[in-house]
């Protein structure tokens, strides 16, 4: 599971003024209320704990052709997963505030298709105001033009997917990291 490129909110954090961090910027949800994120723009942050294993929310988007989807991604389309062979999910609507989700090579939850939808899943328990991440899953394509800003203790300074961490730890001079088995 894949989104196409890195998320570029609307409203970059760079503008919002110091101590408005807590400002809504999105409807909250049942789970998720939405404000300036210190990772990127805006994010989503958890209202109450939220249990591992929770539907958190459902990327909502248009279903689209692979056609379609090859023009909006050279427009620079950030929001769109594959789903199929034929259909992809563009997820760059009003009405989609899972959008708002930021990327961490650490994240707490995790893309998951059921079908022709998309939901973010908890995979641990997240405390209360604790930001919901998420890894974007991108390729090693034009990787360098996607730079992290997560902040985690073990960011790798990009946004690829996890399988490609220790690639590019190597390729960046990053000390390399052993993964515990699961």
């Amino acid at each position: 599971m894949s989104r196409s490129a890195v998320n570029n909110p609307d409203t970059p954090r760079k503008g919002c003024p110091d101590g408005d961090s807590d400002v809504e910027v999105s409807d909250p949800t049942e789970w998720l209320h939405f404000r300036y994120s210190r990772i990127e723009g805006r994010g989503a942050f958890a209202r109450t704990a939220v249990p591992s294993g929770t539907q958190v929310i459902q990327y909502l988007g248009r279903l689209i052709s692979k056609e379609e989807s090859d023009k909006l991604c050279e427009t620079y389309n950030e929001y769109i997963f594959s789903l199929t062979d034929e259909t992809d999910l563009d997820g760059n609507v009003d009405w989609n505030p899972a959008r708002l989700i930021n990327h961490s090579c650490e994240p707490n939850c995790s893309a998951e298709q059921d079908g022709e939808e998309i939901w973010i899943v908890a995979d641990r328990d997240i405390r209360q105001g604790d930001e919901v991440s998420f890894n974007y899953g991108y390729s090693l394509e034009n990787y360098r033009e996607y730079p992290c800003k997560c902040g985690s203790e073990h960011c790798v300074g990009y946004i690829v997917a996890d399988d490609y961490h220790e690639l590019v730890r190597r390729e960046n001079g990053l000390p390399t990291r052993k993964r515990s088995e699961d």
